[in-house]
């Protein structure tokens, strides 16, 4: 998964599949997950949110967009697993 120049490294599906699944299984119920990219570390990791509407309430810029040190690449729904717009 993001492979190609537009983004930094490519994800591993598993770990993706996996990140999902975890998301799933919280006892929080979670309807988003956010797939965040650290400059620092220079790898990705799952943001889970409640809500769509609690995306852009992270204080995290969108990849590409902003000069932090974390940025959202893509945002998926737990339980269709369909990507979900940002804006």
């Amino acid at each position: 998964m993001f492979e190609g120049p537009e983004y930094p490294k490519p994800l591993d599906e598993d770990l993706f599949d996996q990140w999902l699944a975890n998301g799933r299984e919280s006892k929080i119920k979670f309807e988003i997950m956010l797939v965040i990219w650290d400059d620092v570390e220079q790898d990705y990791n799952p943001l889970y949110v409640e809500s769509r509407s609690q995306i852009l309430d992270q204080g995290i810029d969108l990849y590409g967009e902003g000069v932090g040190s974390t940025s959202i690449v893509a945002a998926y729904n737990l339980y269709s697993e369909a990507k979900v717009g940002l804006y």
